[in-house]
């Protein structure tokens, strides 16, 4: 196995696991939500909605960028991924 094929695959590996700790936080918030009675619905969208919250704020802080980093493509998970493009934006044009 060559050099770069073993890297793309601890590469493919380390994107997983970050994936995984995202999904862990949202997991969380999820039982968080559901000790707190709110039904299964409900406890999803508060969980998106905190996700996309902390997305947005650690983009605010500049913090997003580096995090995206330190855990490749894995810290794209959709949701957080989307909330990071739109905050991104918004501050880039807040700037010029």
């Amino acid at each position: 196995m060559s050099d770069n094929n073993l890297s793309q695959k601890k590469q493919k590996q380390y994107e997983g696991y970050v994936k995984a700790v995202i999904c862990v936080v949202g997991q969380v918030i999820l039982n968080y939500a559901d000790n707190l009675g709110l039904d299964k619905d409900t406890a999803g969208s508060w969980c998106s909605l905190i996700l996309i919250l902390f997305s947005v704020i650690l983009t605010g802080c500049n913090l997003y960028s580096k995090i995206g980093r330190f855990g490749g493509a894995g810290s794209l998970v959709p949701i957080t991924g989307f909330a990071n493009s739109v905050a991104s934006s918004a501050i880039e044009y807040k700037a010029e």
